[in-house]
C-alpha cells in the first residue's frame, strides 16, 4: 500500500509581529520560501502592522483568530506574558494545523495544555543574529509532527541562518549558549577595541578591527572545519605576540569565565522556567 504523503504548509500565519517575527519573514521571502501573498500577520500595533505591509508586501489584521483561520502553520511570536490568553482565543481554530512558538521558556507541555487538545507543536529557540540573517536555531518537535513538516520548518529557519533538531530537555543550555552567548561575544569586542585604543587607535578603527577579527575567526572555524585550538595554534608562532597575549587570557582564566557564563545562564533558564 503506497504511504500517503504529508500536504505541506503553504501559508504562513503570525500571531505577534516583532523582530524575530519580521527577521523569519524577511528569510523565507527571500529564500523564495513563500510570497508575500501567503503570509499573514496580526499585531495589537496597528502601526507595526502599517510597516511591516509597507516594508514586505504582507497583509495584516488586528485578529489573531483570522490570522490562524488563513495559515496553515502558525508562528507563536507574542511575548511569554501574554502566551496562554492568546493560546485561548485561537484554540478553537488551530484545529490541526501546525503551531511553531518562539515564545521564549513556554515548554511544549504548557503549550499543550493550553490548547486542550492533541496538537502539533515545535517549540523553537532562535537567537539574536537571526535578526540579520545569521541566527543559530534549535528546534524540539512535539508529537505527531511528519518528517516533510520538520524538513520545511528546518528551511524556514535556515533562512536566517542555521538549525539544528534536538530535544527540549536541551534547551535551557540551548539558552546559554547560543541564546545569551551573542552577549559574551558583544563584550569580548567591546573588551578588544578598548585593548586597541589603550594601546593607541581611535575608537572608531579599534572598535571596526575588533568586530571584523570576530567576524572573520567565526568564518575561518566555520570554512575550514578545523578544530578552534588548531587554529589557535596556526595564529600564535613562537616567542611571538599572540602568545605573550593568549599567556594573559590564561592568566585572567578566560577559559572558566566563558564556561561559568553559559553554566549560570542555563541555571538561570532553568529557574525561570520552573517558575512560569
Amino acid at each position: 500500500m503506497k504511504k500517503q504523503s504529508t500536504k505541506l504548509p503553504t501559508r504562513l500565519s503570525f500571531l505577534g509581529s516583532g523582530n524575530m517575527a519580521e527577521a523569519i519573514m524577511k528569510g523565507v521571502l527571500a529564500a523564495g520560501l513563500f510570497k508575500a501573498g501567503d503570509l499573514l500577520a496580526s499585531d495589537v500595533s496597528e502601526a507595526r502592522l502599517k510597516l511591516i505591509h509597507q516594508k514586505y508586501g504582507i497583509r495584516t489584521t488586528r485578529n489573531n483568530r483570522e490570522a490562524v483561520r488563513e495559515g496553515d502553520l502558525v508562528v507563536l511570536g507574542v511575548k511569554p506574558t501574554v502566551v496562554d490568553s492568546v493560546l485561548a482565543e485561537i484554540k478553537s481554530e488551530l484545529k490541526e494545523k501546525l503551531l511553531v512558538s518562539v515564545a521564549a521558556g513556554i515548554p511544549l507541555s504548557r503549550l499543550a495544555a493550553s490548547l486542550e487538545r492533541e496538537a502539533k507543536i515545535i517549540r523553537a529557540m532562535p537567537n539574536a543574529p537571526a535578526l540579520v540573517q545569521a541566527g543559530a536555531t534549535v528546534l524540539s518537535p512535539g508529537k505527531g509532527v511528519a518528517q516533510e513538516t520538520l524538513d520545511l520548518v528546518l528551511q524556514i529557519f535556515n533562512s536566517i541562518g542555521k538549525s539544528w533538531l534536538l530535544e527540549e530537555r536541551y534547551l535551557d543550555a540551548v539558552t546559554g549558549l547560543s541564546g545569551s552567548g551573542p552577549a559574551f561575544v558583544f563584550v569580548m569586542i567591546e573588551a578588544m577595541a578598548d585593548g586597541g585604543v589603550k594601546s593607541g587607535l581611535s575608537r572608531e578603527v579599534a572598535l571596526s578591527l575588533a568586530t571584523q577579527t570576530v567576524l572573520g575567526a567565526a568564518q575561518m572555524a566555520l570554512q575550514t572545519g578545523e578544530h578552534p585550538a588548531r587554529l589557535k595554534d596556526f595564529v600564535a608562532s613562537p616567542g611571538g605576540t599572540t602568545i605573550a597575549g593568549l599567556h594573559k587570557l590564561e592568566e585572567g582564566k578566560i577559559r572558566s569565565a566563558f564556561i561559568s557564563a553559559v553554566e549560570a545562564a542555563t541555571r538561570r533558564s532553568e529557574e525561570l522556567g520552573r517558575s512560569k
